[in-house]
């Protein structure tokens, strides 16, 4: 059964193609991962599909009575508000069920017989739909959720405008995944959880029986959980069935035989327009070049496949630091209250570090402390002889007017233009992604230019703080090349073991040092 019909959609944005003549559907209990390189258009297809956005031409038709939830990217929560608080809003509309019920209740006691029997009749349906809806278990469905996201850990009666980037998607996503909608639409819902919260969300979806359709660039994860791929490629969106492994051998084998379609029907136009050149003129074959040539005026020519610029990570290595480029002693985390024990840290030249652990916990607090940026909470920190940072934040500051363009240009005002332009393009970006403001472009595409102003200046040690999380899958993997190669020191974030595991020297988990109980 379709519970999703797409026709002949087509959308542009800002002057560029986004999807042209896209038609498909979703049918009831499909799990399907929505993939494509960044600047695809995947968000943006997601905004269309949710009716956020309206498409240029063509019709987005969902079955009558689908709920839909949607994690956004950039949803927003009510400052104020306690984590509890937030997640009971997920049964507001069952709350106000209740209370037609308590005032149909109210009405009985001076009721005629006939008012009577339907405020019984009404009653009786409330009281089904609450029942079926499990809402006299609403705390226990906030706490199972809750838990297996990790808000437990952070404390269901905190504020939510106290959270962390990545704590206020959890909060998001428990609330979506308690709404319990016929249709799940997530964008990116890994990004910020951790490998055991991943793990708990991988069963969720696996026994889902509704429909889903997910944005992710999580490989192993998009295998457990998916059995329909949806592929976005040059305006274009194509349905594969089976994991996302099987998805990319497929999608190599259309390309493949793509690419010799073209090859031979080149050749055949070739060899078409030979024959009609060397026989046009002669009475005697004039007929036969004529009929050739109204045949291939009417051959519907097959066009190359376009290729995406890929990115080219190199980070060049600065002159040679101190042995400790970072040592602390006695470092406490935090900011008005302790988030660590006291702990000593020493960063020795030329090791590479990942840093794990539950969102919360300072991670990122760290990095700052580490850097400078932060205060600690008590302890020293020191930086070694000739260190130079390259710093990779985990967020993109909100808001950013600049272009690609001016925004390298602020950060190397003596760089021709030339030399930004070609300092872009080396990370996969194009013309039109130069020319673009930062807010206007996909995570993905803002990351590449964050990592291009590292890039530009050698350095002797690489800070990232979850420098994957809106990477398309190539990207990924050519960033982990680069970051294998480099020869500085390396201190990286990272919710994804499959990134770093093989290549860093140590691996930190900062849940060691918390003085939360995890």
């Amino acid at each position: 059964m379709s519970i999703l019909n797409v026709q002949h959609v087509s959308h542009s944005y800002g002057g560029r193609e986004i999807f042209e003549d896209v038609s498909f559907r979703l049918l009831k209990g499909e799990h399907v991962a929505l993939v494509g390189a960044n600047g695809e258009g995947k968000t943006t297809f997601l905004s269309i599909l949710t009716g956020k956005l309206t498409p240029d031409a063509g019709t987005v038709e969902w079955a009558r009575r689908t709920s839909v939830g949607y994690l956004d990217q950039h949803a927003s929560l009510v400052p104020g508000m306690t984590i509890r608080e937030t997640l009971r809003t997920a049964f507001d509309t069952m709350m106000q069920q209740e209370k037609e019920m308590l005032a149909a209740y109210d009405k009985m006691s001076e009721a005629t017989p006939e008012e009577m029997e339907r405020l019984l009749q009404d009653v009786g349906d409330i009281q089904n739909l609450l029942e079926a809806g499990g809402y006299y278990t609403i705390d226990a469905r906030i706490e199972e959720v809750a838990g297996g996201l990790g808000l437990r850990d952070v404390g269901l009666e905190r504020r939510v405008d106290e959270l962390s980037g990545g704590q206020r998607t959890k909060v998001l996503l428990t609330k979506l995944l308690l709404e319990n909608p016929d249709i799940l639409i997530l964008d990116e819902p890994t990004n910020y959880l951790d490998a055991e919260h991943i793990a708990w969300l991988t069963t969720y979806l696996q026994n889902y029986e509704n429909a889903f359709i997910l944005v992710s660039h999580d490989v192993p994860f998009l295998n457990a959980v998916t059995n329909v791929i949806w592929h976005i490629e040059n305006l274009n969106l194509t349905r594969y069935t089976g994991s996302y492994e099987h998805f990319e051998e497929m999608a190599a084998l259309k390309r493949k035989q793509e690419a010799a379609a073209y090859e031979r029907q080149q050749a055949e136009i070739a060899r078409e327009k030979d024959f009609i050149q060397r026989n046009k003129a002669r009475v005697a074959t004039r007929g036969m070049a004529n009929s050739r040539q109204k045949r291939l005026d009417k051959m519907e020519v097959l066009t190359k496949r376009a290729q995406r610029p890929k990115a080219h990570f190199h980070f060049d290595v600065d002159r040679t630091p101190s042995r400790f480029v970072l040592e602390a002693k006695r470092l406490v985390l935090g900011y008005d209250t302790p988030l660590t024990t006291p702990v000593d840290i020493r960063v020795e030249r030329g090791r590479k570090i990942a840093i794990r652990g539950t969102n919360g916990l300072g991670k990122s607090t760290l990095l700052k402390t580490l850097l400078g940026m932060q205060p600690p909470v008590s302890g020293t920190v020191e930086r070694g002889d000739f260190v130079s940072v390259g710093y990779f934040e985990q967020e993109s500051p909100a808001g950013n007017q600049n272009t690609a363009l001016e925004e390298f240009w602020q950060a190397y005002p003596g760089r021709s233009n030339f030399e930004v332009r070609a300092a872009l393009a080396a990370c996969g970006l194009t013309n039109e992604h130069i020319t673009t403001k930062m807010l206007a472009l996909s995570g993905g595409e803002a990351a590449r230019v964050r990592l291009a102003k590292i890039i530009e200046q050698p350095v002797n040690l690489l800070v990232l703080d979850e420098p994957t999380n809106h990477l398309d899958v190539e990207t990924k993997k050519e960033l982990q090349r680069a970051l294998r190669e480099y020869k500085g020191t390396l201190l990286l974030v990272s919710h994804e073991p499959e990134f770093y595991e093989g290549w860093v020297d140590t691996v930190w988990n900062i849940e060691r040092w918390t003085t939360k109980v995890v």
